[in-house]
């Protein structure tokens, strides 16, 4: 009826519309969430909620968020709501301000003097440390830069409350920041790295195309390790949502190595280095990046340049491709990892006790006969683990293969 008596608008909306509850009609199809895509995805996996849209955009399919694993979709939306929230701007202003003592309006220290004054139309003049007013204050209470009344009030214990409070609102602070700050950079490294994919397929896959007269459809090794850049990016970016909410001490230690960070408390830093995780993703980012530009012209009108021989392209791709499949199978471990709960972790330090003690026993039993064995260097690993010749990963003795790359031991 529409299609014979409507016209061409009503048909067009009518098509719409009748697509638009077909979609909503079913359980196993969604509208992408991207911006002002038009696209339905289907749902055909049994394996996990990650779904991906002919727009490229990933979601998952079960809260319609980004696609955020290895966290399931209740830590995202704390994670999400937290960030938008007024939280921690409350914990920034009780750990970095004190309430004016006449108004109440919170007051930032921005210089190292002590006398304060408020904003206008307060101007009430107090001391920071003791937030008494400052015209009872001078040179017999400490001057500028001390204050005498405060250190005998906190000697008393005047001030305890106040402090313990703020102290935990700055350690609070702190701590949020750090995973905040690295979940947000990991997101700005993705979107880069995307605009770098774009960038190979539009315009350095024709360059190579010519200068090597290899065709593109063998050049996809170079699309794959940007895929994989981008992904693990997602992964990584993700993962600091992950470890804030981690609670358990033994699986937060062990999750921080994998992901790329030592620290204390959270507050005071005793070794930062490249991690499992963090340093396989470097390598691989780095010969996507940097060492594919020696086989590109500098400039798009210079053609007069020497470029490397076929034979060390060929190189290259061995290494990018390898790079690339290596990353791959360390960050599918890491992710399943992490979505099992690290639950091995508590294994290998049962084991790990259980082995310590027997050791002591065999060592008590031997006493001093026992011939001094050489000391190990802190650095060697320990007889629990390999390390692959391929990869470097640390595995345990009992693997055959290396978990990441799966290269053989022997």
């Amino acid at each position: 009826m529409i299609n014979k008596l409507g016209k061409h608008e009503d048909k067009e909306k009518y098509a719409r519309f009748a697509l638009r509850a077909y979609v909503e009609s079913r359980k196993k199809t969604k509208w992408c969430p991207a911006p002002d895509c038009t696209c339905a995805v289907e749902f055909v996996s049994d394996v996990n909620y990650d779904v991906s849209c002919n727009c490229t955009f990933r979601f998952c399919w079960n809260c319609t968020e980004e696609a955020h694993r290895p966290v399931n979709c209740e830590t995202v939306s704390k994670w999400i709501l937290k960030n938008s929230a007024e939280s921690e701007n409350m914990n920034w202003i009780l750990a970095n301000s004190k309430p004016c003592p006449k108004c109440q309006r919170p007051i930032e220290k921005n210089q190292g003097c002590m006398h304060m004054t408020c904003t206008p139309p307060c101007k009430f003049e107090f001391c920071w440390l003791c937030l008494g007013s400052w015209v009872e204050h001078g040179e017999r209470t400490g001057g500028f830069y001390a204050c005498n009344r405060y250190e005998s009030a906190k000697k008393e214990g005047v001030y305890d409350e106040a402090e313990a409070r703020r102290e935990r609102a700055k350690h609070s602070l702190e701590r949020y920041m750090h995973y905040y700050e690295r979940w947000a950079s990991n997101q700005t490294s993705r979107q880069k790295a995307i605009a770098d994919l774009q960038k190979a397929e539009k315009e350095q896959l024709a360059k190579l195309t010519d200068i090597y007269g290899i065709p593109e459809t063998q050049l996809k090794f170079i699309i794959e390790a940007w895929s994989q850049i981008i992904e693990c990016r997602r992964v990584l970016q993700w993962t600091y949502a992950y470890g804030y909410y981690l609670e358990d001490k033994v699986k937060s230690g062990f999750f921080e190595y994998l992901q790329g960070c030592y620290f204390c408390a959270f507050t005071e830093v005793v070794h930062n280095s490249e991690g499992e995780a963090e340093s396989g993703l470097e390598r691989l980012h780095q010969c996507a990046e940097k060492d594919l530009l020696a086989f590109l012209p500098f400039s798009k009108h210079d053609t007069t340049e020497d470029h490397p021989s076929p034979a060390e392209f060929g190189e290259f791709r061995v290494k990018l491709a390898g790079l690339t499949s290596i990353t791959r199978n360390y960050f599918e471990n890491l992710v399943r990892a992490l979505e099992d709960g690290l639950e091995d972790v508590q294994c290998a330090g049962e084991a790990a006790t259980s082995s310590k003690a027997t050791n002591s026993k065999k060592a008590g039993a031997k006493g001093k006969a026992a011939k001094k064995q050489p000391s190990r260097s802190s650095s060697d690993h320990s007889d629990d683990t390999w390390p692959c010749e391929r990869c470097t990963f640390l595995n345990p003795s009992s693997a055959d293969a290396c978990t990441a790359c799966d290269k053989q031991r022997y």
